[in-house]
């Protein structure tokens, strides 16, 4: 069955040959997108829906997320918000009340934010163990979470768990916990960070991963500068996410790299730290992606509209740098950038309707929920 989705008043394709489109059309066979241009000339399909003059764009790719969790963290956030800084430690609470959930009460976490998200635009979602460290509980999280997101990332590296020196922690992530999770994860990620691991112990785990076939992923930069960027383009990680403090040479770094700055504005938000200087990355020439960063602690969001609503407001970016940072830069920080986050004949049917004739009523109307229907694969999803 082929179904014609005619009337687009604007349409983002984030192609080059293509770009934005003026009363557009695109047909979808399947779950691809089979064909894309100007609604005078559109083929005849099955079934056709008229979009009323109303903007299209690429699903939201959110390229970052923690959502095997159980578990509250009301008061530290509250605690922050009264002046309290944000440490790495309280990582700590989230992993006690993991470990103590059945895996039904996981799967429904993961599952009921992955329909949030999905509800709101997002169409391809990656997501990372890291709340169970220690091997059944990050065995049981990267299971649960690959049967309802589309990536899954291992970060057994997330924190050193009560009891455990450091060293011999990241000798058991390197070891038996990433013999137990290799074969159910894309990616492997380390939070490089003070009060996290270190420069030394972050390649190890990068290094272990690698030799086992995972793709590598950083978190760095957050909390201070750090070592977190030089070693992802070091070692040709995808991404680096977060890339808070950033020196001129890591910006250099990332510019001569293919690694990809992942910028997560709503945990700088909630920890109220300073926010990425996107444009300094634009200029340069990175690549930047806009993630939701959604875990209970630091960035409890699945919204990827306030995301880019926050990077157009305060981060000086333009709507259409921003739209294009949340579809295709989150499509490239996972490596899939021909196939998602752009709407090409051939790609994955991912379309993001707005009820708003263009994509600057993004930032134009902030926080209003302007999600008119979404298509994931090709199915009618929300």
């Amino acid at each position: 069955m082929t179904l014609l989705l005619t009337d687009i008043g604007e349409l983002t394709t984030n192609t080059d040959n293509l770009g934005t489109l003026t009363n557009a059309a695109l047909v979808i066979d399947g779950t691809r997108i089979a064909w894309v241009g100007p609604t005078s000339a559109a083929p005849a399909a099955d079934t056709a829906v008229s979009l009323g003059g109303r903007a299209a764009l690429p699903g939201w790719v959110d390229s970052h997320t923690h959502l095997a969790f159980a578990g509250d963290r009301t008061e530290e956030f509250a605690a922050r918000m009264a002046g309290a800084a944000y440490r790495a430690g309280g990582i700590a609470t989230t992993v006690s009340a993991t470990r103590s959930a059945s895996d039904a009460q996981l799967s429904d976490v993961i599952a009921r934010h992955v329909a949030e998200a999905v509800s709101q635009g997002t169409t391809y979602i990656e997501t990372k163990t890291g709340y169970g460290l220690d091997v059944p509980n990050e065995l049981r999280s990267a299971q649960l979470a690959g049967s309802h997101v589309d990536e899954v990332t291992f970060l057994g590296a997330h924190l050193v768990p009560a009891g455990w020196d450091a060293d011999s922690y990241v000798d058991l992530v390197c070891g038996e916990m990433l013999d137990a999770v290799a074969p159910h994860v894309r990616w492997i990620d380390v939070f490089c960070e003070t009060g996290a691991f270190d420069a030394s112990q972050s390649r190890a785990v990068l290094a272990a991963g690698a030799a086992r076939g995972l793709g590598l992923r950083v978190h760095g930069n957050q909390l201070d500068y750090g070592p977190g960027v030089r070693l992802a383009v070091e070692m040709g990680a995808a991404s680096v996410d977060h890339c808070t403090y950033l020196t001129k040479s890591d910006v250099d770094d990332l510019s001569s790299s293919e690694t990809v700055a992942t910028l997560l504005p709503a945990c700088d938000l909630s920890t109220r730290q300073p926010l990425p200087d996107a444009q300094a990355l634009l200029n340069a020439g990175a690549t930047v992606a806009l993630a939701s960063n959604c875990n209970p602690g630091s960035s409890y969001t699945t919204s990827m509209a306030f995301c880019v609503a926050t990077a157009v407001l305060q981060m000086r970016m333009s709507v259409q740098e921003a739209v294009r940072a949340a579809t295709w830069g989150g499509a490239r920080a996972l490596r899939r950038e021909n196939e998602i986050g752009i709407i090409k004949p051939g790609a994955r049917a991912d379309v993001h309707v707005l009820d708003a004739p263009s994509i600057t009523h993004l930032a134009y109307r902030p926080g209003v929920p302007l999600t008119h229907s979404v298509y994931r694969a090709g199915k009618l999803a929300a």
